[in-house]
């Protein structure tokens, strides 16, 4: 079973940059395709960025250009460097497995952009 607690989120104005952590608990987590999801109050979660084992990556459209998603396999840990933050990034946000396992679902952690 593999635990994943997200943190970094906050309160930033917009044109601001965050970066968040997920820190994973297991041995296996270097196999694991990785993702960054978010959710929005009345809305529903979305893929944000999502990268692969072997590193390679992928993101929404809404954030490319602005976010990257990077991982460190030696301390099972995934980030997401947000930069040039907007008000509609304002949501929770998550990193899980891709694709996602229900019962991986962390706390995550709360970003509002707003001035």
């Amino acid at each position: 079973q593999v635990q994943l607690v997200e943190s970094g989120g906050g309160l930033v104005q917009p044109g601001g940059s965050l970066r968040l952590s997920c820190a994973a608990s297991g041995s296996i987590f270097r196999i694991y395709a990785m993702a960054w999801y978010r959710q929005a109050p009345g809305k529903r979660r979305e893929l944000v960025a999502s990268i692969m084992s072997g590193g390679s990556t992928n993101y929404a459209d809404f954030v490319k250009g602005r976010f990257t998603i990077s991982r460190d396999n030696a301390k099972n840990t995934v980030y997401l460097q947000m930069n040039s933050l907007k008000p509609e990034d304002t949501a929770d946000y998550y990193c899980n497995t891709i694709p996602y396992k229900p019962t991986y679902w962390g706390q995550g952690t709360q970003v509002t952009v707003s001035s």
